[in-house]
């Protein structure tokens, strides 16, 4: 069997990107974003926001042209050649690998607090690793079992979070002075640094994509299941973010990223509500879950696809024909984020994800742009847009990352360069 199971509708499809989405980013970029920018972090998020739908609508039509796994690795490939579309797989595997890592050791993290054990040491290594382990089992199975896992993950993560909105809304009323304050003492380069970091926060969207083999009537389902996706987020993003606000001020919530608790566990202690603090706890482990899950099942598509065409070991390329699963691929990744688990810089590591995977989309974009009139369907504006929102932001993040990201982009084309000229890569239709 060489290709994968077409069993993900439109609502399966939107929770994917959800469950991607719904996790590292929510429980930390809001706070790192903050930090940074202050008040105006609702700007942050409009502006991010928009620059993630321009990218959604050009990921949706590349995905409807070219309905296969691989996300933008592929359509690289396809519209730009071979060394444009490595990059972007290359890029995809090194950043999102650490944001995977990430969310292993927040999902830790999580469980450690709410039983009351220090977040620290071997056992919240082992703990992450655990995790781990058990979510590469689950997605090696096939991707229905995955896609009801995630159906489970998504309704608890997002229940938790509709109610310490309402709670507070209920408790403070509607944050109307948050809102006022966006548009004061605005700095450009820290607002735009924030709009990055943000970025990144958006970017599960592109999980719906990358799994294009896997969804039934792509050039329908997958855009409407992007563009409903990104709908959602938007809302949920600046309501948790009104209600953070709201109820400890920008500041002491922007310094929540450096405290004992997760910053919306110390949103949560705030508000008088019994047991609310244990349920985001609980809400944060489904949400760091749902994220790995997914992460998982996005990054072993890419290397199925990536060792399809010869860059990466042919094996990690073989579909499984019981589970209908790139088996070998799905546990590959997890022993990679399995190593990065034991070690990281939640700033760093960030950041890192943020100009990666801007470079990323840079390349969708391009090839969104490139596509024949009668494959587009969106107009070429859109993706002018996208990629003029994406390189803005890419350059306004920090030079030591920059220098990092361009390191890892070399060494990517070397190992590419030693396939192309030892004739191990293969073109692919």
């Amino acid at each position: 069997m060489t290709t994968l199971k077409r069993a993900i509708r439109t609502p399966g499809a939107i929770l994917m990107g959800l469950g991607s989405i719904v996790g590292t980013g929510l429980f930390v970029s809001i706070a790192l974003a903050t930090q940074i920018a202050g008040n105006t972090v609702m700007l942050a998020i409009l502006i991010a926001a928009i620059v993630a739908a321009l990218n959604g609508l050009s990921s949706a039509q590349l995905a409807a042209a070219y309905p296969v796994s691989g996300g933008t690795y592929e359509y690289g490939n396809r519209v730009l050649g071979s060394w444009v579309g490595f990059t972007a797989g290359w890029m995809f595997l090194t950043a999102k690998s650490a944001s995977a890592a990430t969310a292993a050791l927040g999902c830790s993290g999580y469980l450690l607090f709410i039983f009351g054990r220090n977040i620290s040491g071997e056992a919240y290594i082992l703990l992450s690793l655990a995790i781990v382990l058990f979510l590469t089992i689950l997605v090696s199975g096939g991707i229905s079992r995955s896609n009801s896992a995630n159906k489970f993950i998504v309704g608890i993560t997002l229940s938790g979070l509709a109610l310490m909105v309402l709670a507070s809304f209920g408790i403070n009323g509607m944050p109307a002075e948050p809102l006022q304050n966006a548009f004061t003492d605005i700095d450009s380069s820290s607002l735009i640094y924030a709009s990055a970091l943000m970025f990144v926060a958006y970017t599960g969207y592109g999980r719906i994509a990358t799994l294009g083999e896997e969804v039934t009537d792509p050039r329908k389902t997958i855009p409407k299941a992007i563009i409903l996706c990104m709908l959602v987020i938007v809302v949920l993003y600046s309501l948790v973010t009104l209600v953070a606000l709201q109820v400890m001020g920008s500041e002491a919530f922007g310094n929540t990223i450096d405290g004992d608790a997760a910053p919306l566990m110390s949103v949560a202690q705030l508000l008088p509500v019994p047991g609310i603090g244990l349920i985001i706890s609980i809400t944060a482990v489904t949400a760091m879950a749902g994220v790995l899950l997914n992460l998982l099942l996005g990054l072993s598509r890419v290397m199925l696809s990536m060792a399809r065409r010869g860059d990466f070991p042919k094996q990690t390329g073989v579909i499984h024909p019981a589970s209908q699963s790139p088996v070998t691929a799905v546990w590959v990744t997890g022993i990679i984020i399995g190593v990065l688990v034991l070690s990281g810089d939640l700033r760093f590591t960030w950041s890192f994800s943020a100009f990666t995977v801007l470079i990323y989309y840079s390349i969708t974009n391009i090839s969104a742009f490139l596509l024949p009139a009668e494959q587009r369907l969106y107009p070429r504006i859109v993706p002018a847009l996208g990629l003029t929102g994406c390189l803005t932001l890419a350059f306004w993040i920090p030079l030591d990352v920059m220098l990092y990201g361009v390191a890892m982009i070399l060494a990517g084309l070397i190992w590419h360069a030693i396939v192309v000229f030892t004739g191990n890569r293969k073109a692919v239709s």
